[in-house]
């Protein structure tokens, strides 16, 4: 039988129409995580974990979507992290030191005393290998971590009597978050307490703690502590920086698709530099407010910061000789320090922003400006 050129071609055309349909992908069905934090909707640290969550709507409409619900509205807060790792929630907001408990590492990947700001977080991250350390402290337990929320150093302790010194703590009920930072204060005498953000209040109008410190101004702001406290000491030694994000279930992760994960880690790296920019700015109106609320701000002497270094370096290296994870974390970012040391310190006051030691007259250039 002869077949015909017309009908020759036409089964070419559609034999290569079978081929290409053989070898493309199928077509990618959206994908809807369940997400959680431990932040309620009273505490401005949220704003972060919806500011992500956001961006991955926007970002992944027909890929990967994110149904978001607030801290305490599933489960309480301080089981968030059992849940990620079991599957009964896919992933949760946190911030990494409140599993200190579990595994030490995660308070140098949180918040260390005396040690890393938000300028060594994001440069640690990105280009001296921290965001690998991040996935294998979470990646022991079973899940992802993607970072994304930075704030500078915290407030402080706030009070209503002085404490304008370290010896000031002496016999003082103090609420503070973090190992270490219970570990310095008993240094000095204090007693750390652990509370939930949702009872700081009303344990310092009660006096049920003699100080407490919960996050930044703006933080504070929100939770009523003008109310409560007149004294502040700063500055906030226990938390020069602080690095939160989202945990995820280590099997919903390996069953995205390339794509997916690249949209949550761009929203991630948005998120990081927007939170630090949102709550600076959020903190400079809050230290404004404080101070026409009428809160007295004591700062430590050069020799009380000297004496809180010192016992945070010996800290850092006892619980290194003591956990092998811990010592891994803070070998990279003391080698990370080290190699940033000369050229830091060759900008000298210039290093990632400064107060002028003279300011212009700004009344002059407002002037001109208008």
């Amino acid at each position: 039988m002869t077949i015909s050129k017309t009908v020759r071609n036409g089964l070419l055309v559609a034999a290569g129409l079978l081929a290409f349909t053989a070898i493309a992908p199928a077509q990618e069905q959206e994908v809807t995580i369940q997400m959680t934090s431990t932040w309620p909707p009273g505490i401005d640290l949220i704003q972060a974990d919806q500011h992500f969550v956001e961006i991955v709507n926007s970002l992944g409409e027909g890929s990967i979507q994110i149904q978001f619900f607030p801290g305490e509205s599933l489960i309480p807060s301080t089981q968030v992290f059992d849940a990620v790792r079991s599957g009964s929630i896919q992933a949760s907001a946190d911030w990494p030191g409140y599993w200190a408990g579990t595994d030490t590492a995660f308070s140098l990947i949180g918040s260390f005393p005396m040690f890393f700001g938000v300028a060594d977080y994001i440069l640690w991250i990105q280009s001296w290998g921290g965001a690998a350390l991040f996935d294998e402290v979470y990646g022991k337990y079973d899940m992802k971590y993607l970072p994304y929320s930075l704030i500078s150093t915290e407030s402080g302790l706030r009070g209503n009597t002085p404490i304008a010194s370290l010896e000031d703590l002496a016999g003082k009920r103090v609420r503070m978050s973090g190992r270490p930072q219970g570990a310095i204060l008993a240094e000095f005498g204090a007693s750390q307490i652990m509370l939930p953000g949702s009872e700081v209040y009303q344990s310092l109008e009660r006096g049920v703690v003699d100080a407490a410190e919960f996050s930044m101004p703006s933080t504070d702001l929100g939770m009523g502590f003008q109310e409560v406290t007149k004294h502040q000491m700063s500055p906030g030694w226990h938390q020069p920086g602080s690095m939160s994000g989202v945990m995820i279930n280590q099997a919903v992760w390996d069953g995205l698709s390339d794509k997916q994960k690249k949209i949550l880690e761009t929203a991630a790296a948005a998120t990081m530099t927007w939170s630090l920019a949102h709550y600076e700015k959020a903190s400079v109106e809050a230290v404004k407010k404080f101070a026409e609320a009428g809160t007295t701000v004591h700062k430590l002497s050069d020799e009380d910061m000297a004496k809180l270094q010192s016992l945070s370096n010996k800290l850092l290296v006892d619980e290194a000789c003591a956990n092998p994870l811990f010592a891994k974390v803070a070998l990279s970012q003391l080698e990370y320090l080290d190699d940033y040391s000369q050229w830091r310190d060759m900008q000298g006051e210039f290093s990632l922003g400064r107060n002028l030691s003279e300011f212009p007259d700004i009344e002059a250039v407002r002037g001109c400006a208008e």
